[in-house]
């Protein structure tokens, strides 16, 4: 069974941002397949999951180095990456929902059709699983996937694909410059998200929620350059978990319509309407604490712009 790894992408600030754009792919691919075989099964809730992770992380590696890799040269694997994970989209909420909620929910609310809810959802999770799990794993666009992302990237293509000169430059400069443009700007995008954010709409704190993510990413990719990543990744902890529940309420409201339908199921529709009012009484809780988190991010310390760590 492989392992959870926090291990940093091979980089080091002798490189290239043409250089590092290929090692922090290529970690997360090797990744990727280190857990593949285990996403064929719910038996290891992590194995969806963390395939997931590392095509989120590779598909956020192809925007953050937009500034010296051409979109020509990344757009059918962004496709590719975007599509794959998709299929595994809908286990992973399931997963979520039966291992990480449904569980916790049982000793905290005190209602029938806690059973019932579960069985449906086991079988809805079987039925996922069968039908468009392994399916796609299988399938001959996943195995072209893995055939040949590692040529691309061993022969480094984008390097061939015409652009501006100064995306070339960018792209052949040394990887602390690039790095510490590239983690200012995501800086930058995650403060206009999230300054004077309206925390009552979805649609805006989805927004600061992808680019806190990438952001997160970003700080991981350069890990090894830095010293003192860890603790700037630590203050966006509490931040990124407050609003991980608020994307959790919206998917099990949008996966319990899904599950139940048209259902008739008296006690299996009061439990479920009790969930989310749980969760919803949750969130408000954790939202009471969204200005000290914010302001905690806003005022870390940025340690791209200290000395280089001596690991880099």
């Amino acid at each position: 069974m492989p392992t959870k790894s926090k291990a940093p992408p091979p980089i080091t600030s002798e490189q290239t941002a043409s250089e590092a754009f290929a090692a922090i792919l290529r970690h997360n691919y090797d990744y990727m397949l280190s857990w593949r075989d285990t996403a064929r099964s719910w038996e290891d809730i992590e194995g969806v999951h963390q395939v997931r992770v590392a095509f989120r992380r590779m598909r956020s590696a192809l925007t953050l180095f937009r500034d010296a890799v051409p979109r020509d040269a990344t757009d059918t694997w962004a496709e590719e990456m975007r599509w794959i994970a998709g299929e595994l989209g809908t286990a992973r909420d399931l997963d979520v929902f039966i291992d990480e909620a449904l569980g916790p929910a049982s000793t905290g609310l005190p209602l029938p059709g806690a059973d019932r809810l579960r069985l449906l959802a086991e079988q809805r999770r079987a039925r996922i699983y069968g039908e468009r799990v392994v399916p796609m794993l299988d399938s001959e666009r996943f195995v072209c996937f893995c055939d040949e992302f590692p040529n691309w990237l061993d022969a480094r293509t984008w390097e061939q694909v015409p652009m501006k000169k100064k995306q070339a430059k960018r792209l052949h400069a040394g990887i602390l410059g690039f790095s510490r443009r590239l983690l200012d700007k995501q800086e930058r995008r995650v403060l206009a998200a999230g300054t004077n954010v309206d925390r009552d709409n979805a649609t805006e704190m989805h927004k600061l929620r992808i680019e806190c993510k990438k952001l997160r990413y970003a700080a991981e990719f350069f890990r090894p350059l830095f010293d003192g990543m860890d603790l700037f990744i630590g203050h966006m902890k509490g931040l990124q978990d407050l609003l991980g529940v608020m994307n959790d309420v919206v998917v099990t409201r949008a996966l319990l319509d899904n599950l139940l339908g048209s259902s008739r199921e008296h006690d299996v529709l009061i439990y479920a309407g009790g969930m989310i009012g749980w969760r919803s009484c949750e969130l408000g809780h954790m939202l009471e604490r969204f200005d000290a988190c914010w302001e905690e991010l806003v005022e870390a310390k940025h340690p791209w712009w200290k000395k280089p760590s001596a690991k880099g």
